[in-house]
């Protein structure tokens, strides 16, 4: 019997890993947890992370892998794919499979894979579109289609490009971050990405906020309605995004390694003045020497940036004598500190930076002149604070 399949398309920054979030607790309650694929262009492998340490899965989980490091619309990307696949459904037997798509990821390698499997069903092809983002860079949408067209045109494979595909090969669209702009705003960028897949189905969320059961009610995917895009692009998919108006400028991904924290202030200046258009992504861990029992969630999509709080590093929690640890309890929790390669225990920062080569060159240099220096180590070392503007309070995942 075919397993239901439901891929989770949208560029950099859409929402993805926040929908799938969503998703997976909500199927814990509904005792029909999927399978689930991960494809993160960056070798750090950040949506991974946050997915693994959901309640959903654990260390030896056999119905979750992760394709990092390149999109899985590549050669490359579908064997991994393949294997994935296979091995889910050898070991774990899911109801059903989700996979999450990299933001730069095109959906026609995927639509063919599919088309000539028999051992699973796509069901739901779903393109997460960004509604502020529409609205603050494509006039509610409705520049988006002519913008398209004038790349078609230059012979330009631009952002647009890929946005306008992949909801063309959709079957389902979700305006995401709706809760920042209007009602009518919403039903304007509706109305105005209608035209581009008038058989899709467009809705909106905010926070990831749809309910499960709406992903168990898709019908088969219609092969039939895309074989002439099929045609039309497949010798364009994997040619490289450039930023509208720039030459030479593929979309990169760059890593960042320290052990060392941010200061708070310069931070918090850079993400005002260093920001561009062409730094689509950036997300990663990361920690502030005002708040050093925390391990911080960096997330920035476009010209939004968020915190948010997923845990507590182990060292300073060692440290505080009032958890009343048991030597056995202890001895595991340093063991788990001692393994990471830190001077701070197992606080450290790894971000990854997603964007147009220069520009994303440009803000990880920003990023790193953000660390604190050796002075500044001593000087926090011995007790001495930073002014800290970021908000008190941090959003839990």
């Amino acid at each position: 019997m075919s397993i239901p399949v439901t891929i989770l398309h949208g560029f950099l920054g859409s929402g993805k890993t926040t929908l799938l979030r969503s998703i997976l607790s909500q199927s814990v309650e509904h005792d029909c947890v999927p399978g689930v694929v991960v494809n993160d262009m960056s070798e750090l492998d950040v949506d991974g992370v946050l997915i693994k340490n959901t309640e959903v899965f654990d260390d030896d989980s056999n119905d979750f892998f992760t394709i990092s490091g390149h999109s899985i619309s590549s050669a490359k990307g579908l064997k991994e794919l393949k294997v994935a696949l296979k091995t889910l459904k050898k070991n774990a037997q899911p109801p059903w499979i989700i996979i999450e798509t990299s933001g730069s990821s095109h959906p026609l390698p995927l639509i063919e894979f599919f088309k000539n499997n028999r051992d699973y069903a796509l069901k739901g092809v779903i393109t997460l579109v960004d509604s502020t983002w529409l609205k603050d860079d494509y006039q509610f949408a409705q520049s988006l289609v002519p913008k398209w067209q004038e790349n078609l045109s230059n012979q330009v494979r631009g952002i647009e490009n890929l946005l306008v595909e992949q909801i063309l090969f959709s079957n389902q669209i979700f305006l995401t971050k709706t809760d920042k702009i209007t009602a009518k705003a919403v039903e304007t960028i509706a109305q105005a990405l209608h035209p581009i897949n008038p058989y899709a189905a467009i809705s909106g969320t905010a926070w990831g906020n749809m309910d499960v059961t709406q992903f168990h009610q898709f019908e088969d995917y219609n092969f039939f309605l895309v074989e002439q895009l099929i045609t039309e692009l497949r010798s364009t998919v994997n040619a490289p995004l450039t930023l509208s108006g720039k030459q030479n400028q593929k979309i990169v991904s760059k890593v960042i390694r320290d052990d060392r924290p941010f200061h708070p202030t310069r931070l918090w200046e850079v993400c005002h003045n260093h920001l561009t258009h062409g730094v689509f992504r950036s997300k990663g861990f990361f920690w502030l020497p005002t708040r050093d029992e925390m391990s911080l969630l960096w997330s920035q999509a476009n010209g939004s940036v968020g915190l948010e709080f997923v845990g507590f590093w182990r060292a300073p929690i060692l440290k505080d004598e009032s958890h009343n640890f048991t030597q056995e309890h202890y001895d595991i929790l340093k063991k788990k500190v001692d393994k990471i390669e830190s001077r701070f225990g197992d606080r450290r920062c790894r971000l990854t930076v997603i964007g147009q080569k220069d520009e994303a060159s440009s803000f990880v240099k920003a990023l790193e002149a953000c660390f604190l220096t050796d002075e500044e180590l001593n000087f926090w070392r011995n007790g001495g604070t930073f002014e800290d503007p970021w908000p008190t309070n941090v959003a839990k995942i």
